[in-house]
């Protein structure tokens, strides 16, 4: 054991130990044990389906395990809600945030729990005072009376950190918390974090970016199947290490690009002719050929997601034109752009790829409801059919297809979007961050799916913040900066991730 693992044992500032959890007879935690040492980053990784978000689930109270304990800070506790945890000193920086946009900083911070005055009226001087001072313990500059709505998405995940600080935790769980920052705003991210550490809080870190693991973490945990794998500091292991204990075996050459074959002489199936969209989309032009995987590169703000969306018809076309084969398409709306044989999967799957109280099968079926009508009525037999085919393709981990999507894992629910969506069987793929937010294991089946569909003779253009999965499967690579294309890079110019990343920064 070592010095830390000794101390963790000594004086947890959590200790959960046999923890127990099924939902509808299926196991997804089996004698979990968990301790979180004071001051400490704590790492929890493991596949779609290991019981990450359901062990921190019961951390915070909207789970009960079905057995086991919790300590916290050596002290037995029942933590069966969220006010509970939030009494214990327990707080959740979710990765889908839970700010009110339309509210000030200042009243997203304290929502629910708001000072009051005389009369018990709420005192919102008190809570801009108090917002204040927790801002400055964080040392960061925000006006608490700035309205969220009007903010960066950097400062709604500072607002997320005030509001568990505002409530006295001394525990934090971070899901994901870089997954929608620029990389300087994660840089600040990360100066956070260390000054958290040194006042004592302890932080548990859900992340599946080994960079920012080791970067980050002083030990980490690894769930498998329901169960810990093991608990290490990051000294003791090997990134390799933890990639085969997440999937449960080696992932080789997955993100290495694999040669294809050139599709100079084809047609351009789809060619984008001096777009604009907006204030975002400035006179682009591309091609892509069938069989042919095109990136899409550039900072948060140039450009790239209007530009999905405006091939998709969710923002309107000002100017230029959209081809198929040749022929000028009508993409005014999803459904002509569905029809044209175009399809998008978004960047935010919870909010705008997924309806989450609809259950899987639900999900899966929305845009192919044409292909189970039966004499002006859906057939349930057919619709059933259908979604268990396209669950066995994809390889939907679910206990039933009728379960709500939103209970299952975030690269599950990838997979709903990614299978609703080609089982329209399409020509053209827009992928927005397909990756964002999945583990190692659902990235490689991802990105896998992407070549196929590729090889198979369809047009796939991705858009990507994860440069070396980008690479490993893009033919060529457009930056985009300010709306504009500013470079076309074949791929075999593009040395590595370091020369991608020049290009994009302009250098």
């Amino acid at each position: 054991m070592s010095e830390l693992e000794q101390d963790a044992a000594v004086a947890a500032a959590i200790r959960m130990r046999g923890i127990d959890k099924s939902f509808n007879g299926v196991p997804v935690l089996k004698g979990v044990d968990l301790d979180i040492a004071p001051g400490e980053v704590h790492a929890l990784a493991g596949g779609n389906g290991a019981g990450k978000s359901t062990l921190m689930k019961i951390l915070q109270g909207v789970y009960t395990p079905d057995a086991g304990e919790v300590e916290v800070d050596g002290r037995p506790v029942r933590i069966s809600s969220i006010a509970d945890a939030r009494a214990a000193g327990i707080g959740m920086v979710f990765q889908e945030f839970s700010l009110v946009p339309s509210l000030t900083v200042a009243q997203n911070v304290f929502l629910t729990t708001e000072p009051r005055g005389r009369g018990g009226l709420l005192d919102d001087r008190r809570a801009v005072r108090q917002t204040r001072e927790v801002l400055a313990q964080m040392e960061v500059d925000v006006d608490p009376r700035a309205r969220v709505g009007d903010l960066g998405t950097a400062y709604w995940q500072l607002t997320e950190i005030a509001k568990a600080l505002a409530q006295d935790a001394r525990v934090l769980i971070m899901d994901e918390p870089t997954a929608s920052l620029a990389r300087h705003e994660t840089e600040a991210l990360f100066a956070l974090v260390e000054r958290l550490k040194q006042r004592g809080i302890s932080i548990v870190y859900i992340s599946h970016r080994m960079d920012e693991v080791y970067r980050i973490a002083d030990r980490i945990t690894i769930l498998r199947d329901g169960r810990r794998l093991l608990t290490s500091a990051l000294s003791d292991v090997t990134p390799e290490q933890i990639v085969e204990g997440i999937v449960g075996q080696k992932i080789e050459g997955d993100l290495a690009y694999r040669a294809r074959a050139a599709h100079d002489a084809a047609e351009p199936l789809l060619e984008v002719r001096g777009l604009c969209a907006g204030d975002r989309v400035r006179d682009v032009s591309f091609q892509i050929r069938a069989g042919e995987i095109l990136g899409l590169a550039g900072l948060m703000g140039s450009g790239r997601t209007e530009l999905a969306r405006a091939l998709f018809g969710v923002d309107r076309v000002t100017a230029g034109e959209i081809r198929m084969r040749g022929r000028v398409v009508d993409v005014s709306n999803p459904a002509k752009a569905v029809r044209e044989g175009i399809v998008l999967v978004p960047e935010d799957r919870r909010d705008q790829g997924l309806v989450l109280d609809h259950s899987v099968r639900e999900n899966l079926l929305l845009p192919l409801l044409d292909r189970v009508e039966r004499r002006g009525l859906l057939s349930t037999r057919a619709g059933r059919e259908l979604s268990t085919s396209l669950i066995e393709r994809f390889q939907v981990k679910v206990a039933h297809p009728g379960r709500p999507v939103r209970l299952l894992s975030g690269g599950n629910q990838q997979k709903v979007v990614l299978a609703k969506w080609l089982g329209t069987e399409p020509d053209v793929l827009v992928l927005d961050e397909p990756t964002a937010g999945v583990d190692i294991g659902t990235k490689s089946e991802i990105l896998e799916t992407v070549r196929a569909l590729a090889d198979a003779g369809k047009a796939v253009l991705i858009i990507s913040s994860e440069y070396p999965e980008l690479l490993a499967v893009s033919d060529r690579v457009l930056v985009l900066r300010d709306g504009s294309v500013v470079r076309e890079l074949q791929r075999s110019e593009i040395a590595d991730e370091e020369s991608l990343q020049l290009a994009v920064q302009g250098v």
